[in-house]
Parts: C-alpha cells; structure tokens; sequence
C-alpha cells in the first residue's frame, strides 16, 4: 500500500494544487467544469486535518525509528481539528515518544489528555476499548515510576478492567500489581497476581527476566 502512504504524506500539497487547477479551471470555462476539482482538493485538505498522517507513524514505530515518529507527529499542526479517535492516538503516541525520552511530565500531560478523550468518546468499542486500557496501563507504570504507588495501583485496575490488546501487557499489569502487592506485604494477592501474569505465557525478554527474578522470592513468601 505504497501508494496510500504516499497519498496521506502528500494529500495537503495535492489538495492544494487541485485548488490551484480548480480556480484557472474556473476562470477559463466557468464553475461546473471545475466542481469535480474543487471537490477533490475539499476531500483532500479536509481528510488531512480530520485524519492526519497517523498511519505513517506504523512503520517508524515497527523499526524503532523515534525520530521518524517525531517528524511525522510533528506534521500535524492543529491535532485540536483531529477527530476524537484519532486526536486519541496522537497524544498517546506523544506520550510514548515522551517516555521512550525519559521526558515523564509530558508523557503524563499527553496521556491524561489521550485518557479523556477516550472516555469522552462515544465509540468506546472493540480497539478503542483496548487502546483505552493500554493508555492506562502506561498512566499507572508512569505514577508508579514517579512514587505514586496508589495511583499506579488505580490505573492498572482500570486497565485491567478495560481490557488489554494482548498477553504482553496483560502480564506487565498482573506483574506490576504484584510487585505492589509484595511492598503492601500482602503475600496472598502477591501470589495470585504473580500467578495470573504467568498464565499469558509472555515472551518479551524484559517481562520474562522480571518473572524470573520475580519467581526467586515468590515461593518463600507466606501466605
């Protein structure tokens, strides 16, 4: 689809050449002649700042490229003209890239913002629904890492409650409840979380050694 990704990266330029054709079209053979060319350049310019280039940011994200992620994101100059679903992903793609920096006060702002759109938004369904747990998943690692441990807590719940897109975060949330768990010194629900985050059978190395290390201590504990 090659061409698709060349469209959505070029449709504000084309739109505005079809302009540029519509009017000279206009001028010489009047309007009716130059309609189909407004029309294409209205669907083009307004599909631009409705959708933006959101499906761009895929391939950088799959190869790890952050600054590819950055220009693309960058790009979007009104993300406020952005549709909620879409608006949704810009700003939890902020506040991944702002993570990925170690930048955590805007990655907060940025998913706080994705957070309540989401909840405001009236297509709470299907990906959407995932997309909403794994932003509060991503919320409650961030409040952990700054020490709000009850917060962390609350946002993991929810993520959980919400639903997660696969056994990868299912895990880190079950995991992350359990190191809770284990520095409330309650043993009983630390175990039971540990043993709900190893049903998904993750294969992320970073999920896999804390597991391991995890597991080291894990039986000695009572309860």
């Amino acid at each position: 689809m090659k061409w698709l990704n060349l469209l959505i990266k070029y449709r504000l330029w084309l739109g505005i050449v079809f302009v540029a054709l519509a009017i000279f079209t206009n001028m010489q053979a009047g309007f009716w002649p130059s309609f189909i060319l407004y029309l294409v350049a209205a669907i083009l310019i307004v599909g631009h700042f409705l959708f933006g280039p959101m499906r761009l940011i895929q391939s950088y994200m799959e190869e790890g490229d952050l600054e590819g992620s950055k220009k693309v994101l960058d790009s979007i100059w009104f993300p406020g003209l952005l549709i909620k679903p879409v608006r949704s992903v810009y700003y939890t793609l902020k506040g991944n890239l702002d993570m990925m920096n170690q930048d955590f006060d805007s990655a907060e702002k940025h998913l706080k913002k994705s957070n309540d759109l989401m909840n405001n938004s009236t297509l709470m369904q299907g990906q959407l629904k995932q997309a909403e747990g794994a932003n509060k998943l991503q919320l409650g690692m961030l409040a952990i890492q700054k020490g709000d441990m009850r917060q962390g807590e609350s946002y993991i719940r929810q993520a959980i409650r919400a639903g997660l897109p696969d056994n990868e975060n299912n895990a880190a949330a079950y995991l992350q409840l359990c190191s809770i768990m284990m520095n409330k010194r309650e043993f009983r629900a630390a175990k039971e979380f540990f043993r709900k985050a190893k049903s998904f059978k993750p294969t992320t190395p970073q999920i896999v050694d804390q597991i391991k290390q995890i597991e080291k201590y894990i039986a000695r504990m009572p309860g």
